[in-house]
């Protein structure tokens, strides 16, 4: 059986040369892809959710099967229904369905039944595959639509997939597909948006539900999301992290009645200590005005140097201060205090709030001292900082910064923060970094 498009020519283009050209706008071909365990992302028209569901799916290193879960808007066919032979079409081509994989969950399920009736006119599946397919033309599908239920039947799913992919012996990527807040002012979605994605990163699938209900959150993606992290911790899955969110209004300028879109990927966070405790600060500072109290200081932390933190919101600067000496007893100290600053004190942003929390990610820069050059000749923005120095004024630009490729541009920023002329005589030193994320 073939499962023919049903929203081509409306959520997307019908052609696959419009389509792919849509596409490609919508994606960064030169994104650095990581080992995830499943994702989050919307399934509205392109124009709208597009610009989202690209950024998460640059993001990812796809595997040859996909599970992809969405929600039922029809309620058609069974109410936790699995396709388990033929293929979906969309203008890309067909996507063969992963029988194998399929047949193991639907026999390891006390809920998901054989069924094609639920698939015929769903969109929130097929909106997904045109993406991959872009990236990757070759894999192979199982797609899976949810309806209503208690947390408990969403548990027991999520550890059958999870279970399947585990005796398949392969890597298997699971998709989530779901919109947020349906039509009400940008300010109110986006404040309900981050209550339930601040519990999808929390791994929380029970509280993300509670919250759903208590606050009223039209989002139509609760039951694939919830399977997801259910299944994903099952997997290994430790941590999350809010790749893109935006609204439809971002797309038509009306922000008195959106659909909100968020960007989420599930993964195996291998978190250093130093980016945990600027996280930790951040959110702690952020949320009760007061740090966090080290018991103890790991070695690696407690030896004295200069320190840089940096908050990023997306891919988007949120704040960096930093210290080019120890001021503090140990460097544990001297994250602390400028992970306090970076979010509170950076002059270029307003003080990071607690509703941003779930968007933000971190980079701890530990610095070596700063030795004197004789001229440019000696540095490399690639492997050196460069700080340059006249008089009382001084400028610092950390090494290897996107969009910093030579050591005339390095300086030029290195001037411009210092406000020196670009003419006027300057010291030159370099120093290196070891970098955590």
């Amino acid at each position: 059986m073939i499962r023919q498009p049903s929203v081509a020519g409306r959520f997307y283009p019908g052609s696959a040369r419009e389509l792919r050209a849509l596409i490609k706008k919508m994606v960064d071909e030169k994104a650095e892809k990581e080992d995830v365990t499943g994702y989050y992302a919307p399934h509205a028209g392109y124009p709208y959710s597009g610009p989202v569901a690209g950024a998460v799916v640059s993001r990812v290193k796809l595997t040859d099967t996909i599970v992809i879960m969405g929600p039922t808007h029809t309620g058609m066919g069974e109410p936790f229904s699995i396709m388990t032979e033929g293929s979906w079409r969309t203008p890309l081509g067909d996507v063969e369905i992963d029988s194998a994989l399929a047949e193991k969950i639907l026999a390891g399920s006390s809920y998901l039944k054989s069924d094609v009736a639920a698939h015929i006119e769903e969109h929130a599946i097929e909106v997904q595959l045109p993406f991959i397919q872009y990236f990757k033309p070759d894999f192979k599908l199982v797609p899976i639509v949810l309806s209503h239920a208690t947390a408990e039947v969403y548990k027991s799913i999520g550890k059958s997939i999870a279970r399947a992919i585990k005796q398949s012996g392969k890597p298997v990527l699971i998709v989530a597909s779901g919109d947020m807040t349906h039509y009400e002012p940008q300010k109110t979605a986006r404040a309900k948006d981050m209550k339930a994605v601040e519990a999808m990163l929390k791994l929380d699938a029970v509280e993300l539900l509670s919250r759903v209900q208590k606050l009223g959150i039209t989002m139509c993606g609760y039951a694939p999301a919830a399977v997801l992290i259910f299944a994903a911790k099952e997997l290994g899955a430790n941590t999350a992290e809010l790749v893109k969110y935006q609204t439809s209004g971002d797309t038509t300028g009306d922000y008195s009645a959106v659909v909100g879109y968020a960007g989420v990927v599930f993964k195996q966070r291998r978190e250093s200590p130093q980016v945990r405790l600027a996280r930790e600060t951040v959110e702690s500072y952020t949320r009760t005005r007061k740090a966090p109290v080290l018991k103890s200081v790991i070695p690696e932390m407690s030896g004295q140097a200069g320190v840089f933190v940096s908050i990023h919101k997306g891919e988007e600067l949120r704040g960096c201060i930093g210290t080019i000496g120890a001021t503090q007893a140990n460097i544990a100290g001297e994250i602390i205090q400028n992970a306090i600053s970076a979010a509170t004190h950076d002059p270029r942003f307003p003080p990071v709030s607690p509703d941003e929390l779930p968007e933000l990610n971190y980079k701890v820069d530990v610095l070596t001292e700063p030795e004197p050059v004789k001229d440019a000749s000696q540095l490399d923005p690639k492997r050196y900082g460069a700080i340059v120095e006249a008089g009382w004024r001084r400028g610092l630009l950390l090494p290897d910064l996107e969009g910093v490729d030579s050591v005339e541009r390095q300086l030029e920023i290195c001037r411009a923060k210092a406000g020196i002329g670009y003419n006027e005589p300057v010291r030159l030193y370099r120093f290196e970094v070891k970098r955590y994320v």
